[in-house]
């Protein structure tokens, strides 16, 4: 199975973003490889076309499905499991926001509120300005949090109209 120069480039520029975004580079890859995909894929179709090792690939196709980036097909008289990626990039962003949020974001949250506490009971003095600093990022979370949940509930096409609303304010300030 060759690639198109473009589909090559695309694969290695998702795996170079997907990497400065603190996802395994081959896993990124896969999902590139996926989302440009016409039909669901199977392991050994990643394999040939990406040139992974099998284990690579395995471990990459479960990292997808749990993250909810792609998932399980099956045609009757094929015993090999096949994949398919979300194919709508709104889809797709809302699925990966959506587990930053629970990876990284509520563990933040949560150490943020630990923190605090922590300096609450403490008695040290030069404290004060440590405590100004952790609050300041948690408040930052608690106005940033509910913004999200808002814009998450809300039909793409506001959302859209609202982007463009805010380029031509944004034109208009100038």
């Amino acid at each position: 199975m060759g690639l198109s120069t473009a589909t090559e480039e695309f694969v290695a520029w998702w795996g170079d973003m997907g990497s400065k975004w603190g996802v395994n580079r081959t896993v990124a890859e896969i999902h590139a490889f996926f989302y440009l995909s016409p039909e669901p894929l199977n392991a050994e179709d990643v394999v040939t076309a990406l040139s992974f090792s099998r284990s690579n690939v395995s471990a990459g196709l479960h990292e997808l499905q749990n993250w909810g980036l792609i998932k399980g097909v099956h045609f009757r008289g094929d015993r090999r499991q096949y994949y398919e990626a979300i194919k709508d990039p709104w889809e797709m962003f809302r699925v990966m926001l959506d587990e930053r949020r629970r990876r990284d974001i509520e563990p933040t949250v949560a150490t943020l509120h630990k923190c605090l506490d922590e300096l609450a009971q403490s008695e040290v003095q030069e404290d004060q300005y440590t405590e100004e600093r952790l609050r300041a990022m948690l408040e930052f979370f608690e106005v940033m949090l509910p913004l999200y949940d808002e814009l998450r509930r809300m039909p793409r096409r506001p959302i859209q109209s609202i982007s463009k609303l805010t380029a031509k304010v944004r034109e208009i300030l100038k």
